[in-house]
C-alpha cells in the first residue's frame, strides 16, 4: 500500500477484512468506527425500538449515509475497515445481509480508486463467500513451514473452483530466517504448483516496532523488509 503510494498510483483503498482488524495500526491510521459497528449500532436501534433514521429518510439510505462515515481519508491512500458482526447477528439471514452489505460497498467504492487492496483473514472465508467483488492480483502469504505452504495451496485451488479468474496467482514467504528457504519449503512450493513472487526475511525491527505499537510504514529506507517487499511489487507489474 506504501510504496504503490510512493510510486503515485492513487488514489488507493486499502480495506481491512480480517475480523480481528489491525490494518490501521500497520499503517498509523485512527479508527473510528468499522462498517459492523454501524450496522450493529442501527440493529441495536432497532430492537429497542428506537428509530435512529431521520423522517424521510429510508433505512438503505441511511445505511448508505453511516457507512460513508466508515471511510477513513488519508492524503494517499484511504481506509476502509470491516470489522465483524456481534451476538445481534447470530441469525443467519442477519448475516447474509452484513454480507451482502459489505460487497455493495466494495462495489460502490471501485470504480473510485484504481486499486484496491485487500487484507483477508487467514483462511478462505471471503472467498467462499464471494466477499470480494473481483480480483486481478490474488498474493496468498505463508511462513516457512510445509504446513503453511499445504494451506496456502488450497486457497489457491478455491480462488479457481469460484471462478474469480485473477490474472495474476502468486506465492510469498513471510519471516523466513536469513531470508533463505530450506529445501523441504521449496519441495512443497513445487508440489502445490504455486508461483513465489518473493521472500521477506525475518527482521526483529518488525517485531521491535510491533512491540512499540510503532506502525510498520515507518520501517527505515534500509529495512530488508521494506527491500524485499519492493522488489516483489516492482515484479508484480500493477
Amino acid at each position: 500500500i506504501q510504496y504503490l503510494a510512493e510510486k503515485g498510483r492513487g488514489p488507493i483503498l486499502a480495506v481491512d477484512a480480517d475480523a480481528n482488524s489491525n490494518l490501521n495500526e500497520v499503517l498509523g491510521m485512527e479508527l473510528e468506527a468499522t462498517l459492523g459497528d454501524i450496522r450493529e449500532e442501527v440493529a441495536r436501534a432497532e430492537m429497542s425500538k428506537e428509530n435512529p433514521i431521520p423522517a424521510g429518510m429510508t433505512k438503505a439510505d441511511y445505511m448508505e449515509f453511516k457507512f460513508d462515515d466508515a471511510l477513513i481519508e488519508n492524503d494517499d491512500y484511504d481506509l476502509l475497515v470491516m470489522g465483524r458482526t456481534q451476538k445481534v447477528h447470530k441469525v443467519k439471514n442477519e448475516n447474509l445481509n452484513y454480507q451482502k452489505e459489505k460487497n455493495d460497498q466494495l462495489a460502490k467504492l471501485q470504480k473510485n480508486y484504481p486499486y484496491i487492496i485487500v487484507d483477508n483473514e487467514a483462511g478462505m472465508e471471503h472467498i467462499s463467500r464471494g466477499v470480494l467483488p473481483s480480483m486481478q492480483t490474488a498474493i496468498l502469504v505463508s511462513d516457512c513451514s510445509r504446513r503453511g505452504v499445504q494451506a496456502v495451496g488450497r486457497i489457491a485451488e478455491l480462488i479457481k473452483e469460484c471462478d474469480m479468474h485473477p490474472k495474476q496467482v502468486g506465492l510469498i514467504i513471510n519471516r523466513a530466517p536469513g531470508g533463505v528457504l530450506n529445501a523441504g519449503t521449496k519441495e512443497e512450493i513445487e508440489k502445490q504448483g504455486l508461483t513465489l513472487l518473493g521472500i521477506v526475511p525475518q527482521d526483529e525491527t518488525v517485531y521491535d516496532f510491533d512491540c512499540d505499537g510503532t506502525p510498520i510504514v515507518k520501517l527505515p529506507e534500509d529495512s530488508p523488509v521494506r527491500k524485499a517487499i519492493r522488489d516483489i511489487v516492482d515484479k508484480l507489474e500493477l
